[in-house]
Formats: structure tokens, sequence, C-alpha cells
């Protein structure tokens, strides 16, 4: 019985732990959320298309730029990026703007800050920059010409452009609006409101386990195991292998986007090196689900150096970081005893929680009521609730006359296995005649016994009213 109680009470502790990770977090995840909402709703994706068809300097500093504009989850800038690069764009070109948008992104800086310091956010944005030059240096020894243009053929040719009105960054007609004419846009401040909306539709999942393992970390891995994990004392050896176990830890985690901030957090308190945090924050663009993705991109050959050049430049991205930081004085020299204090208290935290929570009504309200006020631009996916654009949607499907939008290929094929599952489920067994029927559009039903039977047409359905135990019994023996 007592160790019954000392389970249940370091569960219990894990999960307070958990939810005051999440409230010490939440002001900057609703501001960091409806800013990324504006920047999205006001930077014009086509523009992006336009300007990333090689690799020159300049180009893998607008491609920086655009990423971190379109600052997403992980699997929804895969998605994007694979759409540029069937497009036209450059691959290395759309890698840079992968890495960048989910690594140089207002919300992940700002929840780091909050969560374990403005040291790890600096590093986030310097750290990042150092990977993006380094994967552009190293792109050429891993991304060859013939396996790069083997990939692009393996994706499906781009779908046409469904024209679409609203308050994005372009009129009907594909002009580029004035950005004065868009800011007094109420419609544009709904696709902003609904941007905003949608990415945290989207990550709810990825930032719940985040939480949720962040928490069971914090609480019950015992120091001893992290030493055990981690190097302690060997001077530069410990650095190399904590950027290098960092990665590793992402990959097995499961965990992307602003999902990996908690656990970082967890990490560092457990011993994980400067380095090692940067790296591991890095690294969830290389997380088994979306290693699996690339490889249906781009193929096995191609993913695998994905994965060598990214888990390289994240890993010497943190170890540069760390020794930088250190050279400046700025990586901290103690580590927190619990990442938050596990009560509410009342200070700045819970005053601005309780503001940006009314900011947060005044975002759902205006996402809710985007198409009223002139919002048409833009679908929501129905699978993961990305808000997308119509006329740059990654994939798209058409069903029962209706066209649906995606973030990405996965998404569609998720919703169109789950439409043939409920097809399938739909269809019925005509007792008379054995014929399969719609249940949807069967010509006749009938109850009998408590079941449902369904019809081809009439005809059987008259049969079966005459003697309905015969036709049960023989489908029975049948």
């Amino acid at each position: 019985m007592p160790i019954l109680t000392e389970i249940f009470g370091a569960i219990a502790d894990s999960l307070r732990m958990a939810f005051f990770m999440f409230w010490e977090t939440l002001w900057p995840l609703i501001f960091g959320f409806g800013l990324s909402g504006a920047v999205q709703a006001f930077v014009s994706r086509s523009q992006m298309q336009r300007m990333m068809g090689d690799r020159r300097p300049k180009t893998l500093g607008l491609a920086a730029v655009f990423g971190a504009a379109s600052s997403s989850c992980s699997y929804a800038a895969s998605a994007m990026a694979k759409s540029l690069f069937a497009k036209g764009a450059d691959f290395t070109t759309a890698m840079v703007f992968m890495l960048a948008s989910t690594n140089l992104v207002i919300e992940l800086g700002l929840v780091l800050w909050i969560l374990i310091g403005w040291q790890f956010a600096l590093s986030e944005y310097v750290g990042g920059i150092i990977m993006i030059g380094l994967l552009a240096l190293f792109a050429r020894f891993f991304f060859r010409p013939a396996l790069v243009e083997r990939a692009r053929e393996r994706l499906v040719p781009p779908t046409p452009n469904v024209p679409g009105k609203g308050g994005g960054s372009e009129s009907e007609s594909g002009e580029t609006v004035p950005l004065a004419r868009r800011l007094r846009s109420p419609a544009a401040w709904a696709d902003a409101a609904s941007y905003a909306m949608a990415d945290l539709v989207m990550l709810r999942k990825e930032m719940l386990i985040g939480y949720l393992v962040a928490g069971f970390l914090a609480v019950i891995v015992p120091t001893t195991l992290w030493n055990a994990i981690f190097f302690h004392g060997h001077g530069v050896l410990t650095s190399i292998e904590n950027v290098i176990v960092g990665p590793l830890i992402a990959i097995l985690s499961f965990v992307c986007s602003i999902g990996n901030v908690p656990l970082a957090a967890a990490l560092w308190k457990g011993g994980i090196s400067f380095g090692g945090v940067v790296s591991f924050i890095f690294a969830d663009l290389i997380t088994l689900p979306l290693l699996l993705i690339y490889r249906r991109f781009y193929g096995s050959a191609l993913t695998l150096r994905i994965l060598a050049a990214f888990w390289l430049v994240m890993a010497v991205a943190g170890l540069a970081t760390e020794y930088l930081f250190g050279g400046l004085g700025l990586v901290p020299t103690s580590r927190p005893i619990q990442v938050v204090a596990p009560a509410f208290q009342w200070n700045y935290t819970t005053y601005l929680n309780l503001v940006f929570l009314t900011i947060f009504a005044g975002l759902v309200w205006l996402s809710r009521n985007r198409e009223r006020l002139g919002g048409a631009r833009y679908a929501i996916d129905p699978v993961c609730g990305m808000q997308v654009e119509k006329a740059l949607a990654p994939a798209t499907l058409r069903s029962a006359g209706q066209i649906y939008y995606f973030c990405s290929d996965r998404c569609r094929d998720r919703f169109k296995a789950n439409q043939e599952r409920r097809h399938v489920m739909s269809e019925a067994i005509d007792p008379v005649c054995g014929m399969t029927v719609d249940t949807a559009s069967a010509a006749a039903k009938r109850e009998f016994e408590d079941k449902t039977y369904y019809f081809c047409g009439p005809g059987c359905a008259k049969a079966f009213d005459r003697s309905p135990e015969a036709f049960i019994d023989a489908s029975r023996s049948a």
C-alpha cells in the first residue's frame, strides 16, 4: 500500500509540474501564436515561390526570412518545403526554408525565454543562423544533383491554382494588395486570427505530449540516470557527446515544434550541456515520423542524406553556439532545482495570463467569424486543423462535389482513407438478391427485429415483406 501511495503521489506531482509549466508559458504562447498568425496573413506565399529558384546567398537569406515568417509545426513546414520544391524551388533553399520555419520563430523564442532563460532564446536564433549557414556549405556534399532530380520526379505535379478572395496578401487577380490597405481590412485580421487558431489546434497534441513528458522527466527521472546518459567533466568530449545525443533524444521522442521546449527544460535540469539543449531543440525536424514522410516525398537515399546533413549541422551549430556563448560569458552557470514552482502565485505571470486569455477570446471570435468578415481566401485542413491558402495548398481532394484543402499529402491521405473506411462501413447486403447496397442511397429499407435491412430496389423490398424470416435464415446460412 505505501508503494501504491508513492507511485500515485509521483504521478500527481508530475501532472502538477506539467500544468504549471504550461501556466508559466501561457501568455507567451498566446502572444507568439497571435503575432505569428499576423505575419503569416500579411506575407505573400506566391512571392516566396517566385524567389527561391536558386541557392545564391541572397536567395538562401530570403528563404530563411520567409521561413521565419511562415512559422509552423514541423509537419506543415515539411509539406510547405516539399510544395516549394515541387513548384521549382532549389532543394537546398527549400530545406533552409523548412529549418527557419520551425526554429527562427517567435513563439519558440518566447517560451524558451520564460521557461529556461533569455540566453536559450537568443541561442536559438544565433544557432539557427549558424545552422542554416552550415547547411548551405555542406549541401553540395549531401544533396547530389542526380538524387535531387529523381526526388523531384517522384513528386506529384502541382495542383492548379484555385482562385479565392479575402484579406490575404494578394487580390483575386493575383496583384499584391498594399500593406496599408491590408492592415485596414477586417478580413485580413480575421485571417490572421484564423492562422493563430489553426496553428494552435494543429500543435495541441505536440504541446500536450511535450508538457506531460517534461513534467514526468522533471519529477521522476533521477539525476543518476541523466548522469549516465550525458557525459560530465570531460571538457570538449562532454560538449561533443551532448550535442550528438541531443538530436538522438529528439528523434526518439516523436515530439516536434514547440512541444520540444518543455522537454528541453527538463533536459537542462537533468544535466545536458548548453549546446546539447540547442541541438535538441533544432532536431525537431528529424523525428521518426518526419523521416518516414521524407522517405515518401524524396525516396530512401535522399532521406538518409537529409538525416545525416541535418544531424551534422544541428550538432555543429549547437557546439558552436555553446563555445560562442561561453566565450561571451552568456552560458548560465547554475541549473534550476525545479523547472517552475508548482503552485499559483499572484505575480506578473498570472496577470499577463489573464490579459492574454482575454486577447485569446478575441482571436477565437475573429476566427469563427472569418467568412462573415470576408476572409474566404483560406480554408481549414479538415484533418489537422491548419489554415491553408487555397491557391497554394500542398494537396487538395474533390469529394462529393466539394474541394478540400490540406497542409500536406499526409493529411490528404488520412482524410481519403477515413472516407473510404466510412464508405465501406455504409455498405450492406440486400438479403433477397445478395447485391451490395450503399445504405445512403438504398432504394428501400425495412426494420425487422430491431435491425435495418437495405434493398437494391422496390421488388426485393416487397419480396422481403412477404416472408422476411425466410430471407434472413437464407442469409445466415449463406
